[in-house]
């Protein structure tokens, strides 16, 4: 449910899956290392004198996340992966089907976790057993760089849903790094608040509330603010990107967004093209003289030639769930009193979703407008989008949203990278690993240039489509991620 007074992925929903309970206990041994980055990291001391910044967890008793209802804060030996899921301070389901499963995971980040949670009536977020939701993870590494990465979950996912693509990579540059569940998560989501759009416009306030007391839990554990407050995320983390940058600007230096969820009353929204999609797909499927008629709808719908191959599991996992769960939140009385529509139900079935029409409700377009975005950037912002995406198709996502950043005259402050053969979940690539490429290593590349566009003033590779190159190997997709050429001021 929303905040309280006074409180400071489509990346996939996961139907059916188990809820996990993070135990609270010590991490593993590791060694010390850590990459140089843009901002200079202060050296840890094990021996520094009580109360000292650079000591092992120091001030573990003096931070606190302000407004937190709840917390725990933990000494850890490693906040990365490596030592997290052995320490049961992750949860892997959360991170499930985000990355690709050779992606490397580095370490030797010792320093300190803090597991709690915000005022809230809703409890679809069962970790720890709190059953509580406005959860949230900060992770404080005893070798700082200065900076503080926030970042909301894609999906309905939980707070660790970012660990492996996101948090792993910034922590072993020295970032401290927050995460919010959103304030609500699975796919009975729409479930929480009152009127539709409710449950999608506390995402946008718990990732607010995040990061005001991240900053402030920062400053108590090193004893001055962040030098830099960088906001993230993919899917409908980069929707929460592109919100915080229209509407909080003031909150952060800048932001990555990847593959962001465009909400917009005109639209397209997946409202748009999803009903299209549950509607052909079947003919497409099952062959025969109207098969290509149906793919050529697929097509018209925005579903990019050839991306057939991603067709059969985007249909089995993502476009019926998505579409169904996302009506309900934004237009639940489309189908009268049923609870998010009817599972793959045919064509002409009475409030069937494969026959839903987002231009004949506007109902739907008001609950759209309260929580849609303008593209009134006020801060730089680095998008990142696959052309093979086929749960947000890029010609209906972020080319749009481009534009928009365009109309408002904020384009000196956005870069866009149209990314060939990137799809929007990076484990599709262990499955297809011929056809697609990771955006990890996208993200990790814009992520840098962002970098450098604040620390140095390098303006980042002008917008453009990445090309995959070719004869490029799997192994060699993951490592790297060329943007382009740099410019200057």
């Amino acid at each position: 449910m929303r905040l309280s007074p006074g409180s400071a992925h489509m990346a996939g929903p996961r139907p059916g899956r188990p809820r996990a309970r993070v135990p609270a206990r010590r991490g593993l041994s590791a060694a010390l290392a850590l990459a140089v980055v843009v901002l200079t990291p202060a050296t840890a001391t094990a021996g520094a004198p009580a109360g000292d910044p650079r000591g092992h967890c120091a001030r573990l008793s003096q931070v606190r996340m302000p407004g937190a209802e709840h917390q725990r804060a933990d000494c850890l030996d490693e906040l990365t992966t490596a030592g997290t899921v052995a320490s049961g301070h992750t949860d892997p389901a959360d991170w499930s089907g985000l990355t690709p499963k050779d992606l490397a995971v580095p370490g030797a980040v010792p320093g300190i976790q803090i597991d709690g949670y915000f005022p809230d009536s809703s409890t679809t977020n069962t970790n720890h057993g709190w059953n509580h939701d406005a959860q949230f993870v900060v992770r404080l590494p005893d070798r700082w760089n200065g900076g503080l990465v926030v970042a909301g979950t894609p999906g309905n996912r939980e707070q660790y849903a970012n660990d492996r693509a996101i948090a792993d990579w910034v922590l072993a540059r020295g970032y401290a790094y927050a995460a919010t569940d959103k304030g609500n998560t699975g796919p009975a989501f729409h479930q929480d608040g009152t009127r539709p759009g409710d449950a999608i416009a506390e995402w946008n306030d718990r990732l607010t509330q995040l990061t005001r007391a991240a900053r402030a839990a920062v400053a108590q554990r090193y004893l001055r603010p962040p030098a830099r407050t960088l906001v993230t995320g993919m899917s409908n983390g980069g929707y929460l990107v592109r919100w915080q940058l229209e509407n909080h600007p003031e909150l952060y230096d800048g932001g990555v967004d990847w593959e962001g969820t465009l909400w917009r009353a005109d639209g397209p929204t997946l409202l748009d093209f999803l009903p299209p999609a549950l509607r052909h797909y079947p003919g497409y499927a099952a062959g025969g003289a109207g098969a290509g008629r149906a793919r050529a709808a697929l097509y018209a719908a925005g579903f990019p030639p050839g991306s057939e191959f991603l067709w059969p599991f985007h249909h089995q996992v993502y476009w019926d769930l998505t579409q169904r769960i996302y009506r309900e939140e934004l237009d639940p009385g489309y189908d009268g009193t049923t609870e998010a529509g009817t599972p793959y139900c045919a064509s002409g079935t009475p409030g069937c979703d494969a026959d839903y029409a987002y231009e004949t409700r506007p109902e739907a377009a008001d609950a759209v407008r309260r929580i849609g975005l303008t593209g009134r950037i006020g801060k730089p912002l680095l998008t990142l989008h696959g052309t093979l995406d086929v749960l947000l198709p890029i010609s209906q996502d972020s080319d749009v949203y481009a534009r928009m950043v365009r109309d408002a005259g904020r384009d000196r402050l956005h870069r866009y990278y149209r990314i060939e053969g990137g799809t929007h979940t990076d484990s599709l690539v262990d499955a297809f690993p011929d056809a697609l490429r990771p955006l990890t290593p996208c993200h990790r590349s814009a992520f840098t240039a962002l970098e450098r566009w604040l620390a140095l003033g390098e303006r980042p590779p002008a917008s453009r489509t990445v090309a995959l190159p070719a004869g490029a190997s799997p192994a060699e997709l993951l490592t790297g991620c060329p943007l382009g050429a740099p410019g200057r001021h």
